[in-house]
């Protein structure tokens, strides 16, 4: 199962392809700012303003040590670590995205704060108690066994830490239109509704700390998109999602705002804290 969810993210000369669509929107590679790679690394629902809301609901201590669970190409793992000066390590299945992310790190200059490896979150190559907070955005629809992922999670955070969900969970009404960001075909796809998933964390030994359905707003930031879309249409070879997600990056945007809008799918954010140890 992890090889065919791994091939569906992995993007042939993923690193090379994102260097030359930089250089050609004339970007200097040598001093990038994260603004410049907008267009690419900030694909989830929200974008960059949606991270930086949810940790708003989070205390951390100075110095924080941050995993960036299933990093992709390390957009969030670059903004925490700009932003709120916190140390991270990002970890995705797809190789691909993890040279890229390293590389953009590196043209970022924040390789000393955000570093990366290729690992799963089912078997996390971490010590117990390592992490203050570990950040699940965009990964457990990927996920089967996640009862085995959300020990994992529970084993390597400190007492106290927090897990921090930017979740979509499975919703009441229409079956699921495809290809969507993390799967093209049902096959690969594994949402459950935030009751189940709730249950799981609390059965592990998590505390729901806080808990918002931002369904709604979801749904309008996925309208704009495919306004955008539809106006701009994705390029080939251009700095923008056809580069991470190919030819499916023409559908996503409708396809996201149609499965919001029918509530076939939801969007939860919640802060939950390892309270005890099991």
């Amino acid at each position: 199962m992890e090889s065919e969810i791994k091939s569906h993210y992995n993007s042939d000369n993923l690193t090379q392809n994102i260097e030359t669509a930089l250089i050609k929107a004339g970007k200097d590679l040598s001093n990038l700012e994260l603004k410049d790679l907008s267009p690419i690394d900030q694909l989830h629902t929200g974008g960059a303003r949606a991270t930086i809301e949810l940790f708003k609901n989070v205390s951390l201590p100075p110095d924080a040590l941050v995993l960036d669970a299933g990093c992709g190409i390390g957009g969030s793992a670059r903004l925490l670590a700009k932003q709120l000066n916190c140390k991270v390590i990002g970890v995705d299945l797809a190789d691909m995205f993890i040279e890229a992310a390293i590389f953009l790190t590196k043209c970022t200059k924040l390789e000393n704060k955000a570093a990366f490896q290729q690992d799963s979150v089912l078997e996390l190559p971490f010590e117990d108690n390592t992490f203050d907070a570990v950040l699940c955005q965009h990964l457990l629809m990927n996920i089967k066994d996640k009862s085995t992922a959300v020990k994992e999670f529970f084993r390597i955070l400190k007492q106290g830490g927090k897990l921090i969900l930017h979740e979509i969970t499975k919703g009441e009404n229409k079956p699921l239109i495809f290809p969507v960001p993390w799967a093209g075909e049902a096959s690969i796809s594994f949402l459950e509704p935030w009751n189940i998933m709730e249950t799981l964390f609390e059965k592990q030994g998590f505390e729901t700390k806080f808990y918002s359905d931002a369904t709604s707003a979801a749904c309008l930031w996925y309208e704009k998109v495919k306004t955008v879309s539809q106006k701009n249409p994705p390029r080939p070879n251009c700095l923008g999602p056809g580069l991470v997600f190919g030819d499916n990056a023409n559908f996503l945007g409708k396809n996201m705002h149609e499965n919001f809008k029918n509530n076939a799918i939801c969007l939860v954010e919640a802060v939950l804290k390892k309270s005890y140890d099991k």
